[in-house]
């Protein structure tokens, strides 16, 4: 019993983790209230991110700039330089409070070391161009119509101070000075440190964890506790594997669910209520089963009857569940073929184990009981001889 708290203690300080570093400031975690990003970077220097979404068929790149931590007074600007990583000659969005108290956006060429920074056309159309201050947060949007030269380039990123409504030259040190990457706007590629389809990956990783656990090791587990302990030799060994694999198959689950959650609160507008609802009912049964360890009576308590009911039904439940939340997942996410035949295959699998052990089972059982009833007819049979040549011997002895 000792060692199934610390495996529940284990799985609840594994999920404290995962939530503390979910919340951690990254692109990952952002979510903007009227617009969604395929890709998203943490770019390395001065506290500022990436977004955007390439639209292949339209030539254009929907880019969200953010620069976190700056103040009214100061400018934010991210633009991409096919020259090299370098200030000189990159094309720039640039974007500052003006003295309507209004964030004001427009783009600039930079065409010298000591630029003016004024509005000017760059070498390819922005369409769109935008730009929100809030909660000392500057944000950029824009839509850039660029040649297929420029999919794959480098970006630069700055800030300054602004006196008096002028734009001023920005710092020429720390960070301010290390702030160049690269980017490939086709692949999801960045210099940056989270870089890739962001929102891509998270929906992978929520379907990995959630697949690995409830879909496999919660079935692996069942396996583990109905067929082993039938063999006496394996008694306690089943009892632990059983409840080992099972407090990892939660504490895996609860990192998918909790994926799934945040997932579900950075895509406004997007619901899939049926694998949702399935999803915190899974949590919430495989909580109850976990957490039932902690109260499972004696073998010859009794109530252990109505908890071996209780657990076995549950336990069910959440295997069957868990499979057509996994498959509903598919629907949802629709990977290559492969990753759900490779899965339909290892259901395949556990479910000829189970049988083949099923049947094992029944023949030990029932092997058992036939020993037992033929033990007890040749005790009977003795008693009832041993009692006849008592009585003849006693009544020859009269």
């Amino acid at each position: 019993m000792e060692k199934t708290r610390k495996l529940v203690l284990f799985a609840c300080l594994l999920l404290v983790s995962f939530l503390a570093s979910s919340s951690a400031q990254t692109c990952l975690n952002h979510s903007f209230s009227n617009r969604q990003y395929a890709n998203c970077s943490d770019l390395p220097a001065l506290n500022c991110f990436l977004h955007w979404t390439y639209d292949e068929a339209a030539g254009t790149v929907e880019v969200a700039f953010r620069h976190t931590g700056t103040t009214s007074s100061r400018w934010s600007a991210w633009g991409i330089n096919p020259s090299g990583p370098s200030m000189l000659n990159t094309q720039a969005l640039v974007a500052y409070v003006n003295s309507s108290g209004l964030p004001h956006a427009f783009t600039t060429s930079i065409d010298s070391m000591s630029p003016s920074m004024q509005q000017s056309a760059l070498s390819f159309q922005v369409p769109s161009l935008s730009a929100e201050f809030e909660n000392n947060e500057m944000r950029i949007f824009a839509v850039m119509r660029i040649s297929e030269s420029l999919l794959t380039t480098n970006q630069v990123w700055q800030e300054g101070p602004v006196s008096n409504y002028q734009l001023m030259i920005h710092p020429t040190s720390g960070d301010n000075m290390l702030s160049t990457a690269s980017v490939n706007f086709l692949t999801g590629q960045s210099g940056g440190t989270s870089s890739g389809s962001s929102r891509t990956r998270r929906r992978n990783v929520h379907g990995v964890l959630n697949t690995v656990s409830w879909g496999i090791l919660m079935p692996l587990g069942a396996i583990t506790a109905r067929y082993m302990k039938v063999f006496k030799s394996a008694d306690p060994a089943w009892f632990y594997l059983h409840v080992v694999c099972q407090t990892s198959a939660y504490a895996v689950g609860v990192a998918g669910w909790a994926t799934g959650i945040r997932l579900g609160s950075d895509s406004a507008g997007v619901t899939h209520n049926p694998h949702r609802n399935i999803g915190i009912t899974l949590f919430c049964l495989g909580t109850l089963q976990v957490f039932a360890l902690l109260l499972r009576p004696n073998k010859d308590h009794k109530y252990r009857l109505y908890w071996n009911i209780y657990h076995h039904s549950v336990g069910y439940a959440v295997i069957i569940l868990s499979i057509i939340n996994i498959f509903d997942g598919f629907d949802i996410l629709q990977p290559d073929d492969h990753w759900e035949r490779i899965y339909i295959g290892i259901l395949i699998f556990l479910g000829v184990v189970a049988t083949l052990l099923e049947g094992i089972t029944w023949y030990i059982v029932l092997r058992r009981k036939n020993r037992g009833s033929d033990t007890d007819k040749r005790s009977h049979s003795i008693n009832g001889a041993n009692g006849m040549n008592g009585f003849g011997a006693r009544g020859q002895d009269v």
